[in-house]
């Protein structure tokens, strides 16, 4: 018989303490997370300071925190990977240059968004 699991506010709290321990090793263990992390609190004031709007400012803040779970993604396949094995494999290179891809593409997502908002470009 499969055991019950936890239900209610035991959940919420439990599962709140996984995703803290996640931001906490990925701080630990990888570099870029802390970069892009950090662009984050920088960029995040930022945007506070040069959006002139409510929706300018939630469209500067979405691909901060788009890359902060993209880069997120690339660590968990990256340790996943890592845990079956350190000898080179096909599929294991692939799971993580798509890792990395992800990564990529928000920040080229970054980049347009925050030029469209805050340049001058005519439509």
């Amino acid at each position: 018989m499969a055991k019950p699991g936890k239900k209610g506010v035991r959940r919420i709290i439990d599962a709140t303490g996984y995703s803290f321990r996640g931001l906490a090793a990925a701080w630990q263990h990888e570099a870029a997370f802390r970069q892009e992390l950090m662009l984050a609190l920088v960029a995040i004031p930022a945007a506070c300071w040069l959006a002139q709007n409510k929706y300018e400012l939630l469209w500067l803040l979405l691909p901060l925190f788009l890359l902060v779970m993209a880069e997120l993604t690339n660590s968990a396949i990256e340790a996943v990977v890592d845990r079956i094995g350190q000898e080179h494999h096909e599929l294991s290179g692939r799971a993580k240059d798509i890792g990395s891809a992800l990564v990529f593409v928000c920040l080229v997502l970054l980049g347009v968004i925050w030029s469209v908002v805050l340049l001058p470009i005519p439509f």
